[in-house]
């Protein structure tokens, strides 16, 4: 089953207020495992950067000048995400700025129905704890220290790992043995967990006897 992990960075944080993206990245899940696949633009936003979302991405406004529209990646990325699950920490901020950039030139909506929200996975496993993508690296032991900035690849990255910890599924291996074989070595392991009876012969068990008869005298009848 092949999967999207999807991150955003914008102007700033309201589509109300006129914000657009400024980075989309991507990466490929096929089975759990990253594929070559990915998918990264950095975006000309038409408008300013805010200082906050400065701040957090690091992107000027002299830096996303030069670089291609939303429109003109758009079919590309539709393609990219066709027909796949995306996994999004926090989807409703990524959502809402796609669907915004996708609406501004006439394109079709994605549909939530295909997206899987990682922040509501998180605050569903761990009520009350912290659920940020920083404090679930924290909880798994995933080295997040090249996330000095906010940057969509190394987001996407580090939310791969997480959303497989959150599915509590480990690392995938490739499958090389066959089925039946399998379940074979499953009921030999079943028959292994029980201790093997071994039954004392006559000569041990006269042995016993006498052994009882000397050193228990009063109690042996």
């Amino acid at each position: 089953m092949k999967e999207i992990v999807l991150d955003t960075e914008t102007t700033g944080l309201s589509v109300r207020d006129g914000h657009r993206i400024v980075e989309i990245g991507c990466i490929e899940l096929d089975n759990l495992i990253p594929t070559k696949n990915i998918f990264h633009f950095y975006l000309n936003p038409e408008r300013k950067v805010s200082e906050k979302a400065f701040e957090v991405h690091g992107y000027s406004d002299e830096f996303l000048s030069s670089k291609q529209k939303f429109s003109e990646i758009a079919d590309d990325f539709i393609n990219f995400i066709k027909d796949k699950k995306i996994i999004i920490h926090n989807a409703e901020f990524d959502i809402g700025h796609l669907n915004n950039e996708l609406s501004l030139i006439g394109k079709p909506k994605i549909n939530n129905s295909n997206v899987i929200d990682t922040l509501e996975l998180a605050r569903n496993k761990f009520p009350g704890s912290g659920i940020s993508l920083d404090a679930l690296c924290k909880r798994f032991r995933i080295d997040n220290s090249k996330r000095e900035k906010h940057t969509a690849l190394i987001d996407c990255d580090l939310l791969a790992k997480v959303y497989i910890n959150l599915i509590d599924q480990k690392e995938p291996t490739l499958n090389l043995v066959d089925e039946s074989i399998y379940k074979s070595q499953a009921r030999k392991s079943e028959l292994d967990y029980f201790k093997k009876v071994i039954k004392p012969t006559q000569k041990e068990l006269l042995n016993h006897k006498n052994f009882l008869k000397k050193n228990f005298k009063k109690n042996y009848f």
